[in-house]
């Protein structure tokens, strides 16, 4: 996220419509029937950032649930603090608790649900129960020396 817009996102990796590349090792018995994806397999970027930017990392159960408006809200409130670690980490807890909210919320058209209309099911709503993990990555080049508790 650089000046409140997002500048670049990963593409989502999926075998299929809700079914996401997965990292595992399953048993022996049962690794033809669970499907199981190498780290080889993951995509890689490589992207130049600056000063100030917001490096957003976090699992499905955020993506799914929270459109890319309201982070970009919840990220517009460590603007000018990337140095400040307490902001930074108040505002994962925020996005944090926004997507375990909205997950939970049957009548939101989440970006979960908008993707399984685009894919054919016509009648999801809501937002989609699942893990939820975010990192914030504040990018401070040095050249900005603000401390907001000066």
């Amino acid at each position: 996220v650089r000046d409140d817009k997002v500048v670049h996102r990963s593409s989502e990796q999926q075998h299929y419509f809700n079914t996401p590349f997965q990292l595992s090792l399953p048993p022996s018995e049962m690794a033809s029937d669970v499907l199981s994806d190498q780290p080889e397999a993951a995509d890689r970027y490589e992207f130049n950032v600056e000063d100030g930017d917001v490096i957003v990392l976090a699992t499905d159960g955020v993506f799914d649930n929270v459109p890319d408006a309201l982070l970009v809200e919840q990220i517009s409130s460590i603007k000018g603090c990337t140095n400040d670690r307490v902001k930074i980490q108040q505002c994962c807890n925020s996005i944090a608790f926004l997507a375990r909210q909205l997950s939970r919320d049957e009548n939101f058209l989440s970006p979960f649900a908008k993707n399984a209309r685009r894919n054919g099911y016509a009648e999801v709503a809501g937002g989609k129960e699942d893990d939820v993990t975010v990192l914030l990555a504040a990018v401070n080049l040095g050249n900005n020396h603000k401390n907001s508790s000066r």
